[in-house]
Protein backbone atom coordinates (compact mmCIF):
# COMPACT_ATOMS: atom_id res chain seq x y z
CA UNK A 1 0.00 0.00 0.00
CA UNK A 2 1.30 3.33 -1.11
CA UNK A 3 0.71 6.52 0.60
CA UNK A 4 0.37 9.92 -0.57
CA UNK A 5 0.02 12.87 1.54
CA UNK A 6 -1.44 16.17 0.82
CA UNK A 7 -0.52 19.52 2.42
CA UNK A 8 -2.96 22.24 1.91
CA UNK A 9 -6.66 21.67 1.39
CA UNK A 10 -7.64 24.51 -0.62
CA UNK A 11 -8.96 24.16 -4.20
CA UNK A 12 -6.26 22.54 -5.42
CA UNK A 13 -5.00 20.54 -2.66
CA UNK A 14 -8.68 19.35 -1.97
CA UNK A 15 -8.91 18.57 -5.71
CA UNK A 16 -5.66 16.67 -5.56
CA UNK A 17 -7.32 14.54 -2.59
CA UNK A 18 -10.37 13.77 -3.62
CA UNK A 19 -9.46 12.75 -6.77
CA UNK A 20 -6.56 10.18 -5.56
CA UNK A 21 -8.77 8.44 -3.57
CA UNK A 22 -11.68 8.12 -6.16
CA UNK A 23 -8.87 6.62 -8.50
CA UNK A 24 -6.96 4.58 -5.64
CA UNK A 25 -10.29 3.54 -4.02
CA UNK A 26 -9.83 1.50 -1.08
CA UNK A 27 -5.78 -0.03 -2.23
CA UNK A 28 -4.06 2.91 -0.52
CA UNK A 29 -3.70 5.73 1.54
CA UNK A 30 -4.60 9.51 1.11
CA UNK A 31 -3.74 11.84 4.05
CA UNK A 32 -4.43 15.73 4.17
CA UNK A 33 -2.63 18.10 6.50
CA UNK A 34 -4.47 21.84 7.08
CA UNK A 35 -4.26 24.01 9.43
CA UNK A 36 -7.92 25.03 8.36
CA UNK A 37 -10.43 22.45 9.37
CA UNK A 38 -12.52 23.88 6.51
CA UNK A 39 -12.59 23.86 2.83
CA UNK A 40 -13.71 27.19 1.43
CA UNK A 41 -14.85 28.00 -2.26
CA UNK A 42 -12.65 31.46 -2.33
CA UNK A 43 -14.03 33.11 -5.67
CA UNK A 44 -17.45 33.28 -3.67
CA UNK A 45 -15.81 35.50 -1.13
CA UNK A 46 -16.25 38.63 -2.94
CA UNK A 47 -20.33 38.14 -2.49
CA UNK A 48 -19.42 37.76 1.49
CA UNK A 49 -17.70 40.93 1.66
CA UNK A 50 -21.03 42.43 -0.41
CA UNK A 51 -23.31 40.93 2.29
CA UNK A 52 -25.11 38.83 -0.60
CA UNK A 53 -23.68 35.48 1.37
CA UNK A 54 -22.55 34.92 4.51
CA UNK A 55 -19.44 32.35 5.33
CA UNK A 56 -21.60 29.68 6.07
CA UNK A 57 -22.19 29.48 2.40
CA UNK A 58 -18.77 29.35 1.20
CA UNK A 59 -17.57 26.99 3.46
CA UNK A 60 -17.90 23.53 5.15
CA UNK A 61 -16.07 21.21 7.33
CA UNK A 62 -13.30 19.27 5.67
CA UNK A 63 -14.38 15.71 8.02
CA UNK A 64 -17.06 15.48 6.08
CA UNK A 65 -16.15 14.42 2.77
CA UNK A 66 -12.93 13.17 4.00
CA UNK A 67 -14.61 10.46 6.10
CA UNK A 68 -17.50 9.70 3.25
CA UNK A 69 -14.32 8.72 0.79
CA UNK A 70 -12.00 7.62 3.38
CA UNK A 71 -9.51 10.18 3.30
CA UNK A 72 -7.14 10.78 6.29
CA UNK A 73 -7.35 14.48 7.90
CA UNK A 74 -4.90 15.85 10.08
CA UNK A 75 -5.88 19.36 11.52
CA UNK A 76 -2.20 20.27 11.72
CA UNK A 77 0.77 22.45 10.68
CA UNK A 78 2.90 20.95 8.04
CA UNK A 79 6.03 22.24 9.91
CA UNK A 80 8.97 20.36 8.20
CA UNK A 81 9.75 18.48 5.14
CA UNK A 82 12.42 15.62 5.35
CA UNK A 83 13.06 14.57 1.80
CA UNK A 84 15.86 12.04 2.85
CA UNK A 85 14.62 10.58 6.23
CA UNK A 86 16.55 10.92 9.03
CA UNK A 87 19.31 8.62 11.37
CA UNK A 88 16.20 6.77 12.67
CA UNK A 89 14.74 6.23 8.88
CA UNK A 90 15.72 6.74 5.26
CA UNK A 91 11.95 7.56 4.58
CA UNK A 92 10.49 10.83 3.75
CA UNK A 93 8.40 12.36 6.09
CA UNK A 94 6.70 15.51 7.37
CA UNK A 95 6.87 17.12 11.07
CA UNK A 96 3.52 18.42 11.68
CA UNK A 97 1.71 20.16 14.96
CA UNK A 98 -1.62 19.59 15.77
CA UNK A 99 -4.13 22.80 15.81
CA UNK A 100 -5.80 21.87 19.18
CA UNK A 101 -3.25 19.91 21.18
CA UNK A 102 0.56 21.26 20.00
CA UNK A 103 1.50 17.66 19.77
CA UNK A 104 4.33 16.90 17.22
CA UNK A 105 3.56 14.18 14.80
CA UNK A 106 6.35 12.27 12.30
CA UNK A 107 3.61 11.69 8.92
CA UNK A 108 5.76 9.55 6.65
CA UNK A 109 4.87 9.62 2.77
CA UNK A 110 5.57 7.56 -0.38
CA UNK A 111 4.09 10.80 -2.66
CA UNK A 112 4.24 14.01 -1.06
CA UNK A 113 2.08 16.81 -2.25
CA UNK A 114 2.47 20.63 -2.14
CA UNK A 115 -0.88 22.42 -2.13
CA UNK A 116 -0.40 24.96 0.70
CA UNK A 117 -1.13 27.79 -1.36
CA UNK A 118 -0.28 31.26 0.19
CA UNK A 119 0.65 33.51 3.16
CA UNK A 120 -0.91 36.48 3.03
CA UNK A 121 1.88 38.79 3.42
CA UNK A 122 0.46 41.88 4.49
CA UNK A 123 3.89 42.56 5.86
CA UNK A 124 5.32 43.35 2.38
CA UNK A 125 3.57 46.28 2.59
CA UNK A 126 4.45 49.04 5.79
CA UNK A 127 0.78 49.41 8.03
CA UNK A 128 -1.59 47.03 5.04
CA UNK A 129 -3.98 44.92 6.37
CA UNK A 130 -6.68 45.01 8.97
CA UNK A 131 -4.42 44.54 11.94
CA UNK A 132 -2.49 47.68 11.24
CA UNK A 133 -4.08 50.77 9.30
CA UNK A 134 -7.43 48.93 8.26
CA UNK A 135 -7.44 47.90 5.18
CA UNK A 136 -9.13 45.22 4.46
CA UNK A 137 -9.50 42.15 2.96
CA UNK A 138 -11.48 39.02 0.93
CA UNK A 139 -8.88 36.35 0.70
CA UNK A 140 -10.59 34.18 3.73
CA UNK A 141 -14.01 33.83 4.86
CA UNK A 142 -13.61 35.55 7.52
CA UNK A 143 -11.52 38.71 5.95
CA UNK A 144 -14.82 38.95 3.68
CA UNK A 145 -17.18 38.75 6.92
CA UNK A 146 -15.23 42.07 8.67
CA UNK A 147 -15.09 43.81 5.20
CA UNK A 148 -18.79 43.63 5.04
CA UNK A 149 -19.04 44.76 8.55
CA UNK A 150 -16.87 47.56 7.62
CA UNK A 151 -18.82 48.35 4.32
CA UNK A 152 -22.09 48.47 5.86
CA UNK A 153 -20.51 51.69 8.18
CA UNK A 154 -19.62 53.20 5.47
CA UNK A 155 -22.78 52.81 3.80
CA UNK A 156 -24.90 54.27 6.81
CA UNK A 157 -22.87 57.55 6.46
CA UNK A 158 -24.06 57.60 2.81
CA UNK A 159 -27.56 57.17 3.64
CA UNK A 160 -26.63 60.12 5.99
CA UNK A 161 -25.11 62.30 3.64
CA UNK A 162 -21.72 61.91 3.81
CA UNK A 163 -19.66 61.14 0.86
CA UNK A 164 -16.81 58.52 1.38
CA UNK A 165 -14.23 57.42 -0.25
CA UNK A 166 -13.44 53.94 -1.32
CA UNK A 167 -10.36 52.38 -2.62
CA UNK A 168 -10.10 48.98 -3.91
CA UNK A 169 -7.19 46.95 -5.42
CA UNK A 170 -3.83 45.60 -4.71
CA UNK A 171 -1.50 46.95 -1.93
CA UNK A 172 1.83 45.60 -3.06
CA UNK A 173 3.53 45.76 -6.28
CA UNK A 174 4.21 42.48 -6.80
CA UNK A 175 0.62 41.38 -6.02
CA UNK A 176 -1.75 38.91 -7.74
CA UNK A 177 -5.13 37.93 -7.84
CA UNK A 178 -6.19 41.39 -9.57
CA UNK A 179 -9.77 39.70 -10.75
CA UNK A 180 -10.56 39.60 -7.36
CA UNK A 181 -9.86 43.23 -6.83
CA UNK A 182 -11.94 43.82 -9.96
CA UNK A 183 -14.40 42.01 -9.38
CA UNK A 184 -15.08 42.93 -5.90
CA UNK A 185 -14.99 46.52 -7.19
CA UNK A 186 -17.25 46.02 -9.68
CA UNK A 187 -19.76 44.58 -7.28
CA UNK A 188 -19.58 47.18 -4.70
CA UNK A 189 -20.10 49.68 -7.01
CA UNK A 190 -23.39 47.40 -8.54
CA UNK A 191 -24.42 47.27 -4.85
CA UNK A 192 -24.16 51.16 -4.02
CA UNK A 193 -25.60 52.09 -7.40
CA UNK A 194 -28.76 49.76 -6.66
CA UNK A 195 -28.70 51.37 -3.00
CA UNK A 196 -29.06 54.72 -5.01
CA UNK A 197 -25.64 56.09 -3.40
CA UNK A 198 -23.72 56.48 -6.34
CA UNK A 199 -23.53 60.36 -5.95
CA UNK A 200 -22.63 59.69 -2.20
CA UNK A 201 -18.92 57.71 -2.72
CA UNK A 202 -15.72 57.89 -4.42
CA UNK A 203 -14.96 54.85 -6.14
CA UNK A 204 -11.41 53.99 -6.90
CA UNK A 205 -9.36 51.23 -8.20
CA UNK A 206 -5.57 50.97 -7.73
CA UNK A 207 -3.23 48.61 -9.46
CA UNK A 208 0.36 47.26 -10.29
CA UNK A 209 -1.10 46.65 -13.69
CA UNK A 210 0.32 48.56 -16.58
CA UNK A 211 -3.32 48.90 -17.88
CA UNK A 212 -6.77 47.72 -17.00
CA UNK A 213 -7.36 44.33 -18.09
CA UNK A 214 -3.90 43.14 -17.58
CA UNK A 215 -4.96 41.23 -15.17
CA UNK A 216 -1.29 39.89 -14.16
CA UNK A 217 -1.59 37.53 -17.30
CA UNK A 218 -0.58 40.71 -19.91
CA UNK A 219 -3.86 41.35 -20.84
CA UNK A 220 -5.62 39.51 -24.00
CA UNK A 221 -6.89 40.00 -26.82
CA UNK A 222 -10.32 38.61 -27.15
CA UNK A 223 -13.24 37.79 -29.71
CA UNK A 224 -16.34 39.54 -28.87
CA UNK A 225 -19.70 39.43 -31.06
CA UNK A 226 -17.45 38.98 -34.23
CA UNK A 227 -14.76 41.40 -33.36
CA UNK A 228 -11.01 41.11 -31.40
CA UNK A 229 -10.92 43.52 -28.60
CA UNK A 230 -8.42 43.96 -25.95
CA UNK A 231 -9.36 43.80 -22.07
CA UNK A 232 -8.09 47.05 -21.68
CA UNK A 233 -11.34 48.20 -23.46
CA UNK A 234 -13.48 45.99 -22.03
CA UNK A 235 -12.35 46.79 -18.24
CA UNK A 236 -12.36 50.56 -19.03
CA UNK A 237 -15.87 50.50 -20.44
CA UNK A 238 -17.10 48.58 -17.10
CA UNK A 239 -15.31 51.02 -14.78
CA UNK A 240 -17.14 54.07 -16.66
CA UNK A 241 -20.32 52.68 -16.67
CA UNK A 242 -20.17 51.88 -12.58
CA UNK A 243 -18.39 55.05 -12.18
CA UNK A 244 -15.31 53.69 -10.99
CA UNK A 245 -12.16 55.65 -11.58
CA UNK A 246 -8.78 53.79 -12.55
CA UNK A 247 -5.66 54.56 -11.23
CA UNK A 248 -3.13 52.03 -12.74
CA UNK A 249 0.84 51.53 -12.91
CA UNK A 250 1.16 52.05 -9.10
CA UNK A 251 3.29 50.40 -6.82
CA UNK A 252 1.43 51.01 -3.09
CA UNK A 253 4.74 50.96 -0.68
CA UNK A 254 2.91 52.20 2.77
CA UNK A 255 -0.59 52.33 4.46
CA UNK A 256 -2.19 54.10 7.59
CA UNK A 257 -5.42 55.09 8.48
CA UNK A 258 -6.78 57.28 6.02
CA UNK A 259 -3.86 56.98 3.84
CA UNK A 260 -2.25 55.37 1.56
CA UNK A 261 1.43 56.15 -0.03
CA UNK A 262 2.28 54.68 -3.54
CA UNK A 263 4.82 55.23 -6.26
CA UNK A 264 3.46 55.98 -10.05
CA UNK A 265 5.70 54.68 -12.85
CA UNK A 266 7.13 57.43 -13.70
CA UNK A 267 8.35 57.85 -9.75
CA UNK A 268 5.95 60.77 -8.98
CA UNK A 269 4.68 59.29 -5.60
CA UNK A 270 0.98 60.08 -3.80
CA UNK A 271 -1.31 60.05 -1.24
CA UNK A 272 -4.24 58.28 -1.73
CA UNK A 273 -7.38 59.13 0.87
CA UNK A 274 -9.63 56.67 1.84
CA UNK A 275 -12.68 56.02 4.57
CA UNK A 276 -12.99 52.11 2.83
CA UNK A 277 -10.01 50.21 1.26
CA UNK A 278 -9.89 46.61 0.66
CA UNK A 279 -5.96 45.85 -0.65
CA UNK A 280 -5.08 42.37 -2.13
CA UNK A 281 -1.95 41.31 -0.04
CA UNK A 282 1.69 40.35 -1.71
CA UNK A 283 1.40 36.18 -1.54
CA UNK A 284 4.12 34.18 -0.15
CA UNK A 285 5.38 30.47 0.68
CA UNK A 286 3.96 29.71 4.23
CA UNK A 287 7.06 29.13 5.80
CA UNK A 288 7.28 25.21 5.90
CA UNK A 289 10.81 24.36 5.98
CA UNK A 290 13.10 21.32 4.21
CA UNK A 291 15.55 19.50 6.19
CA UNK A 292 18.40 17.63 5.07
CA UNK A 293 19.32 13.71 6.87
CA UNK A 294 21.44 15.77 9.48
CA UNK A 295 18.68 18.25 10.55
CA UNK A 296 20.10 21.27 8.82
CA UNK A 297 18.01 23.28 6.73
CA UNK A 298 18.35 23.07 2.84
CA UNK A 299 18.72 26.07 1.39
CA UNK A 300 20.09 25.50 -1.90
CA UNK A 301 16.84 26.12 -3.90
CA UNK A 302 16.36 22.62 -4.28
CA UNK A 303 13.30 22.55 -2.47
CA UNK A 304 12.33 25.79 -1.80
CA UNK A 305 13.08 29.12 -3.45
CA UNK A 306 13.69 32.09 -1.16
CA UNK A 307 10.05 33.21 -1.30
CA UNK A 308 9.27 29.61 0.45
CA UNK A 309 7.97 28.16 -3.16
CA UNK A 310 8.44 24.98 -4.26
CA UNK A 311 11.14 24.18 -7.06
CA UNK A 312 9.49 22.25 -9.56
CA UNK A 313 10.82 21.60 -13.32
CA UNK A 314 10.05 25.05 -14.97
CA UNK A 315 12.97 26.58 -16.76
CA UNK A 316 14.26 28.84 -13.82
CA UNK A 317 16.94 30.25 -16.18
CA UNK A 318 14.42 32.16 -18.27
CA UNK A 319 14.07 34.58 -16.18
CA UNK A 320 16.91 36.07 -17.09
CA UNK A 321 16.04 36.30 -20.72
CA UNK A 322 14.13 39.39 -22.11
CA UNK A 323 10.75 39.29 -22.02
CA UNK A 324 10.60 38.88 -25.97
CA UNK A 325 11.97 35.36 -25.19
CA UNK A 326 9.89 33.89 -22.52
CA UNK A 327 8.41 30.70 -23.77
CA UNK A 328 5.44 28.40 -22.83
CA UNK A 329 8.02 26.05 -22.38
CA UNK A 330 9.48 27.86 -19.56
CA UNK A 331 6.56 26.81 -17.34
CA UNK A 332 6.03 23.39 -15.35
CA UNK A 333 4.72 20.34 -16.99
CA UNK A 334 5.07 17.94 -14.13
CA UNK A 335 4.32 20.08 -11.09
CA UNK A 336 7.53 17.91 -9.72
CA UNK A 337 10.45 18.73 -7.61
CA UNK A 338 13.21 17.99 -10.09
CA UNK A 339 15.92 16.16 -7.32
CA UNK A 340 13.11 14.50 -4.72
CA UNK A 341 10.82 13.31 -7.61
CA UNK A 342 8.48 11.92 -4.85
CA UNK A 343 7.73 15.49 -4.41
CA UNK A 344 4.74 17.63 -6.31
CA UNK A 345 3.55 21.20 -5.71
CA UNK A 346 -0.01 22.53 -7.26
CA UNK A 347 -1.44 26.12 -7.43
CA UNK A 348 0.13 28.77 -5.61
CA UNK A 349 2.67 26.36 -3.67
CA UNK A 350 5.20 26.02 -6.68
CA UNK A 351 7.63 28.48 -7.53
CA UNK A 352 6.99 29.70 -11.31
CA UNK A 353 9.74 30.16 -13.44
CA UNK A 354 8.67 34.41 -14.07
CA UNK A 355 5.59 36.51 -14.44
CA UNK A 356 2.99 36.56 -17.16
CA UNK A 357 2.77 40.08 -17.33
CA UNK A 358 6.32 41.89 -18.30
CA UNK A 359 8.28 43.19 -15.65
CA UNK A 360 8.26 46.05 -14.66
CA UNK A 361 9.66 48.60 -11.70
CA UNK A 362 8.93 52.34 -10.90
CA UNK A 363 11.86 55.08 -10.93
CA UNK A 364 13.25 54.40 -7.73
CA UNK A 365 13.22 50.39 -8.48
CA UNK A 366 9.79 49.80 -6.35
CA UNK A 367 8.16 46.56 -8.02
CA UNK A 368 5.44 46.83 -10.77
CA UNK A 369 5.44 43.42 -11.72
CA UNK A 370 2.17 41.26 -10.71
CA UNK A 371 2.59 37.91 -9.98
CA UNK A 372 1.26 35.25 -12.04
CA UNK A 373 -2.38 34.20 -10.78
CA UNK A 374 -3.13 30.21 -10.14
CA UNK A 375 -6.18 30.29 -8.15
CA UNK A 376 -9.32 29.34 -9.09
CA UNK A 377 -9.61 27.10 -12.48
CA UNK A 378 -5.68 26.66 -12.72
CA UNK A 379 -5.12 25.45 -9.02
CA UNK A 380 -7.75 22.44 -9.62
CA UNK A 381 -7.00 22.22 -13.02
CA UNK A 382 -3.48 21.59 -12.34
CA UNK A 383 -4.71 19.69 -9.05
CA UNK A 384 -6.73 17.36 -11.31
CA UNK A 385 -3.90 16.43 -14.09
CA UNK A 386 -1.32 15.71 -10.53
CA UNK A 387 -3.64 13.30 -8.66
CA UNK A 388 -4.25 11.42 -12.13
CA UNK A 389 -0.96 11.42 -12.89
CA UNK A 390 0.25 9.70 -9.38
CA UNK A 391 -2.70 7.62 -9.81
CA UNK A 392 -0.90 6.00 -12.86
CA UNK A 393 2.68 6.16 -11.16
CA UNK A 394 0.59 4.17 -8.13
CA UNK A 395 -1.44 1.56 -9.90
CA UNK A 396 0.61 0.96 -12.52
CA UNK A 397 3.95 0.56 -10.95
CA UNK A 398 5.53 2.70 -13.17
CA UNK A 399 8.73 5.17 -12.34
CA UNK A 400 8.57 8.30 -10.76
CA UNK A 401 10.51 9.33 -14.02
CA UNK A 402 7.96 7.93 -16.51
CA UNK A 403 6.40 9.74 -19.60
CA UNK A 404 3.23 11.30 -17.61
CA UNK A 405 -0.34 10.86 -19.04
CA UNK A 406 -1.56 14.58 -18.43
CA UNK A 407 0.24 17.53 -19.07
CA UNK A 408 -0.12 20.15 -16.04
CA UNK A 409 1.10 23.05 -18.13
CA UNK A 410 -0.80 26.07 -17.89
CA UNK A 411 1.02 26.87 -21.82
CA UNK A 412 -1.33 23.98 -22.21
CA UNK A 413 -4.68 24.89 -20.77
CA UNK A 414 -7.20 26.96 -20.68
CA UNK A 415 -8.38 29.25 -18.11
CA UNK A 416 -11.87 30.54 -17.77
CA UNK A 417 -12.64 33.90 -15.74
CA UNK A 418 -15.97 35.19 -14.68
CA UNK A 419 -16.32 38.40 -13.14
CA UNK A 420 -19.59 39.11 -11.26
CA UNK A 421 -21.34 42.81 -11.27
CA UNK A 422 -24.00 41.97 -8.85
CA UNK A 423 -25.74 39.19 -7.34
CA UNK A 424 -28.93 37.04 -7.63
CA UNK A 425 -31.53 36.04 -10.69
CA UNK A 426 -30.25 39.85 -12.25
CA UNK A 427 -27.21 40.81 -13.05
CA UNK A 428 -24.02 41.15 -15.12
CA UNK A 429 -20.75 39.50 -15.74
CA UNK A 430 -17.95 39.28 -17.66
CA UNK A 431 -17.09 36.31 -19.17
CA UNK A 432 -13.72 35.13 -20.44
CA UNK A 433 -11.65 32.58 -21.27
CA UNK A 434 -7.91 32.49 -22.77
CA UNK A 435 -6.30 29.33 -24.34
CA UNK A 436 -3.29 29.12 -23.48
CA UNK A 437 -2.94 30.38 -19.69
CA UNK A 438 0.24 31.18 -20.84
CA UNK A 439 0.51 33.51 -24.31
CA UNK A 440 2.87 31.54 -27.00
CA UNK A 441 3.47 34.28 -29.10
CA UNK A 442 5.80 31.61 -31.09
CA UNK A 443 2.50 29.64 -32.09
CA UNK A 444 0.24 32.62 -32.51
CA UNK A 445 2.17 35.76 -33.41
CA UNK A 446 -0.91 37.69 -33.72
CA UNK A 447 -2.46 38.06 -30.63
CA UNK A 448 -0.19 35.25 -27.92
CA UNK A 449 -3.47 32.96 -28.02
CA UNK A 450 -5.62 30.91 -29.84
CA UNK A 451 -8.20 33.99 -30.85
CA UNK A 452 -10.81 31.13 -31.69
CA UNK A 453 -10.51 29.81 -28.25
CA UNK A 454 -9.63 33.08 -26.61
CA UNK A 455 -12.94 35.19 -25.78
CA UNK A 456 -14.80 37.18 -23.70
CA UNK A 457 -18.27 39.32 -23.28
CA UNK A 458 -20.70 41.20 -20.26
CA UNK A 459 -23.84 40.03 -20.03
CA UNK A 460 -26.45 38.10 -18.09
CA UNK A 461 -25.79 34.97 -19.08
CA UNK A 462 -22.15 35.40 -17.76
CA UNK A 463 -23.85 35.89 -14.33
CA UNK A 464 -26.07 33.15 -14.40
CA UNK A 465 -23.22 31.52 -14.78
CA UNK A 466 -21.39 32.13 -12.22
CA UNK A 467 -24.22 31.82 -9.95
CA UNK A 468 -24.30 28.18 -10.45
CA UNK A 469 -20.78 27.63 -10.78
CA UNK A 470 -20.64 28.55 -6.79
CA UNK A 471 -23.33 25.69 -6.02
CA UNK A 472 -21.93 23.12 -8.70
CA UNK A 473 -18.32 23.49 -7.27
CA UNK A 474 -19.95 23.61 -3.44
CA UNK A 475 -21.29 20.39 -4.82
CA UNK A 476 -18.44 18.93 -6.36
CA UNK A 477 -15.96 19.41 -3.28
CA UNK A 478 -18.56 17.84 -0.69
CA UNK A 479 -18.17 14.52 -2.73
CA UNK A 480 -21.97 14.54 -2.98
CA UNK A 481 -23.52 12.29 -5.73
CA UNK A 482 -21.94 12.69 -9.13
CA UNK A 483 -19.25 14.83 -8.01
CA UNK A 484 -16.77 13.59 -10.26
CA UNK A 485 -18.86 13.99 -13.18
CA UNK A 486 -18.39 18.00 -12.40
CA UNK A 487 -15.14 19.32 -14.56
CA UNK A 488 -13.10 21.62 -13.25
Amino acid sequence: MSRVVVIGAGISGHTVALNLKHLLKKNHEVLVISPNEYYQWVPSNIWVGTGHMVADQVKFPLSKPYKKLGIVFKHAFARTIHPDGDNATDKGFVSIEHVESGEKEKIEYDILVNATGPKLNFDATEGLGPDKSGTLSICHYEHATHTWNELQKIIRKMKEGKKQKLVIGLGHGGATCQGAALEYTLNVANLIKKMGLSDMADIRYISNEYMAGDLGMGGAYVRNNGYVAHTKNIIESLFTEFGVKWYMKNSVYKVEPGKIYYEHIDGTEGIMEYDFSMLIPAFAGVGIKGIDKEGNEITDGSLFKPNGLMTVDSDYSSAKKPYHEWRGDDWPTRLQNPTWKNIFAVGIAFAPPHSISRPRTTASGRPLTPAPPRTGMPSAVMGHATAENIADIILNNKPLDSKFKHNASMAKFASICVVSMGYGIRGLAGTMSVYPTIPDYTKYPDFGRDINYTMGEPGLAGHWFKWLMHYAFMWKAKANFGWSLIPD
